[in-house]
């Protein structure tokens, strides 16, 4: 995606045994940077007591080693926040950190609450006093007020209270404990590093990415519904609940991880050439060139042109070094976000006929922009190819998508939405053309940007959909 079409979700990292956690946390941060640029933070533990920093802004400026140094220990868990739940300000950033009758604990999530509202309410009623706004604090609440004496006891308590999307990491000051939610809609891998000496160390992630920076061995997935202990004692690994149908979020392969990972324990690379090769068979067109939106287009767009024998070009040439704030001339330029972080390259499209190539298109206005830069830098004709069906439904499940209404699919034909972006012709992958690129023959993916059919009954639906129009 070239633009902030959907507000990211978080990343989370954990190290246990290793001399230099915090550091480890920090490149593993480092490698998650795609996953959000709000905020992020690290908390350490050394046995005796929990550290904790977190700020504003990205990784590499908040951690420097005079920072990094505050947080010792041999186990440490970090997040990197694009906020889908909760404003964007210093008290949302995670992980949080609390002393409680447990001790002192600190936790990161990445997912979304689908009932937070009512666990908050009914936790204030009981005398619970918030500091953020972010559901992470609700679930850091329930451990808390548990009269299990242990956090893992607690902790399990509180799994079984909450509905929605969650991969979970905990830090006391001996071990950490992490979990995914039944349904397994965020990812969470598992990673071993070996020590001089021969110990072993242990490192989780959203995605392997920050495995290859760190040198740690992938090992497998967390399965959903599964809670994870690291400790002096070992590692132990239960089930807190029931069974349930897997819903892994699908748009983890189309969008959000990065090429170079492995997700759900499949390569997100072998899924985006899929999604190419399978959109080029099913959206043929007589065109010149292929040009992908990048980044996230490009190996679908590589895929397409080899499929379809059209030549591949990077037509669109992003920057990568745009900050969170820029100075917009006060003489308005049309379309200036966009041209900010795309810009055409007219050699490679004066006079042709353009394949583009995108992830997605959820309002619309973004793509519209960048039919129209590919037609004022000489395209003769644009025919855009998404990797996808028609986003028709908001998520609940940690992706911040618009509401139904401001959704185009939702409100408009395939014929329509190619009116409104200005495009020659445009064609969506099919739901069975997904299923098939990311290989899920049991069906244990969610696609319900794509359905409306959710996976878990949203009986507070209206209010889920009230909250995201408050939020946007």
């Amino acid at each position: 995606m070239s633009t902030d079409k959907y507000r990211d979700e978080c990343g989370v990292v954990a190290i246990y045994g290793h001399p230099e956690a915090a550091n480890l946390a920090y490149l593993g941060l480092q490698a998650l940077q795609h996953r959000g640029q709000e905020s992020a933070g690290i908390a350490s533990g050394d046995g005796r007591e929990v550290y904790c920093l977190k700020e504003m802004g990205y990784v590499a400026d908040i951690f420097t080693p005079e920072a990094l140094a505050k947080l010792p220990g041999h186990l440490a868990i970090g997040h990197t926040r694009y906020s889908t739940a909760g404003t964007t300000v210093l008290r949302n950033a995670q992980p949080f950190a609390v002393a409680c009758n447990k001790g002192r604990i600190a936790v990161a999530h990445n997912g979304n609450i689908t009932n937070a509202a009512e666990l908050r309410q009914e936790l204030e009623r009981d005398g619970s006093i918030f500091q953020a706004s972010s559901d992470t604090e609700v679930i850091l609440h329930l451990v808390a007020r548990s009269r299990e004496r242990t956090l893992a006891g607690a902790l399990r308590e509180a799994l079984l209270q909450l509905e929605g999307a969650f991969s979970l990491v905990f830090l006391a000051q001996d071990r950490i404990l992490l979990a995914r939610d039944p349904h397994g809609f965020r990812p969470l891998a598992m990673g071993q590093m070996e020590l001089s000496g021969g110990q072993k160390s242990w490192a989780f992630a959203s995605e392997t990415c920050a495995f290859d920076l760190i040198g740690a061995a992938y090992m497998g997935e967390i399965e959903p519904g599964e809670m994870v202990t690291v400790g002096p004692e070992g590692l132990a690994r239960e089930r807190y609940c029931p069974e349930r149908p897997r819903a892994q979020c699908v748009f983890e392969h189309v969008y959000f991880s990065r090429p170079d990972s492995i997700v759900f324990g499949r390569s997100v690379q072998e899924s985006r050439e899929m999604l190419g090769r399978l959109l080029a068979r099913e959206h043929p067109v007589e065109a010149d060139v292929v040009v992908p939106v990048p980044d996230s287009g490009v190996a679908a767009a590589i895929a397409y042109a080899a499929e379809a024998g059209i030549p591949f070009r990077h037509g669109l040439i992003r920057s990568h070094y745009i900050g969170r704030t820029f100075i917009e001339p006060s003489q308005a330029i049309r379309d200036f976000g966009v041209k900010l972080k795309l810009n055409p390259v007219r050699h490679l499209l004066e006079g042709k006929r353009v394949v583009l190539v995108d992830d997605s298109i959820v309002r619309g206005t973004t793509s519209r922009k960048i039919v129209r830069m590919m037609r004022n830098a000489g395209a003769r004709e644009v025919h855009v190819r998404i990797t996808c069906p028609p986003t028709r439904s908001p998520c609940f499940y940690g992706v911040d998508t618009p509401t139904k209404r401001e959704l185009i699919a939702a409100n408009n034909t395939v014929e329509e939405i190619r009116r409104f972006i200005e495009a020659d012709s445009l064609g969506y992958l099919s739901l069975a053309g997904l299923r098939e690129a990311v290989a899920d023959d049991k069906h244990e993916y969610c696609y319900a940007c794509y359905t409306g059919d959710y996976p878990t009954e949203l009986v507070n639906i209206e209010a889920l959909m009230t909250e995201k129009e408050r939020r946007g």
